[in-house]
C-alpha cells in the first residue's frame, strides 16, 4: 500500500511518501515540504498549498492519505493556521478520491515509537531507523509526515477495512475518510 502522510501546516506542510504492509518494512517513496510565505494573503496561502499537495498527489498516486489531526494548542493564531492546512489536506485526498485517515500526535508516536509522549528528536531516530535512511528527514515536518504514512500503513489499512465491514453488514456507508 502506497501512503501519503500530511503533517499539516500552513508555512511548512510536510509531506512523506511509503509503501509497505503490515508486518513489514516500509519503504521511503518521497518526501518533501510544501511551504507558503506569510506575506501573503490566506487564500493565496491555502491556493499554493492546494496547487503544491496536489502536485505531490499527482506524482506519487496514493492509495491512502494520513493526516495529522488539529489539536488543542495555547496559541490560537497557530492552530487556526494548521486547521486550515488540514482541511486542505483533508480535500486533496477526497479530490484524488482516496481514503483519508487523521491521527493525533500521540498515536502517530504510539505507533512509531511505541510511546505517545515520544519526543520529536525520537521520532526522527525511529522514521530513520524504520526506513532504513542514511540520513534523517528534515526539517521535522517532514519526519512527523513519513511517521503518519508508516502509522497508516501499520494501523490504519486495517481499521479502515474493519469500518467498511461493518458498514456493509450494518447497511450503511462509510464515506471517504476516516476522520
Amino acid at each position: 500500500m502506497r501512503v501519503m502522510g500530511i503533517d499539516p501546516g500552513l508555512t511548512r506542510c510536510g509531506v512523506g511518501i511509503v509503501e509497505g504492509t503490515v508486518g513489514r518494512a516500509c519503504t521511503l517513496v518521497g518526501v518533501g515540504v510544501a511551504r507558503t510565505s506569510s506575506d501573503d494573503p490566506l487564500p493565496t496561502r491555502l491556493c499554493d498549498l492546494d496547487s503544491q499537495l496536489s502536485q505531490y498527489v499527482d506524482r506519487y498516486r496514493p492509495e491512502a492519505v494520513a493526516v495529522e489531526r488539529v489539536f488543542s494548542q495555547h496559541n490560537t493564531a497557530s492552530v487556526i493556521g494548521t486547521a486550515q492546512a488540514s482541511a486542505v489536506a483533508i480535500l486533496i485526498g477526497a479530490k484524488a478520491d482516496v481514503p483519508v485517515t487523521t491521527y493525533t500526535p500521540s498515536e502517530a508516536k504510539a505507533a512509531i515509537t511505541g510511546f505517545g509522549g515520544a519526543d520529536k528528536k525520537q521520532m526522527t531516530a525511529m522514521v530513520t531507523r524504520l526506513l532504513r535512511l542514511d540520513t534523517p528527514p528534515k526539517p521535522a515536518d517532514a519526519a512527523d509526515a513519513l511517521a503518519l504514512a508508516i502509522c497508516h500503513v501499520w494501523r490504519g489499512h486495517a481499521s479502515h477495512r474493519l469500518a467498511q465491514a461493518a458498514a456493509r453488514r450494518n447497511g450503511t456507508r462509510t464515506g471517504r475518510s476516516g476522520a
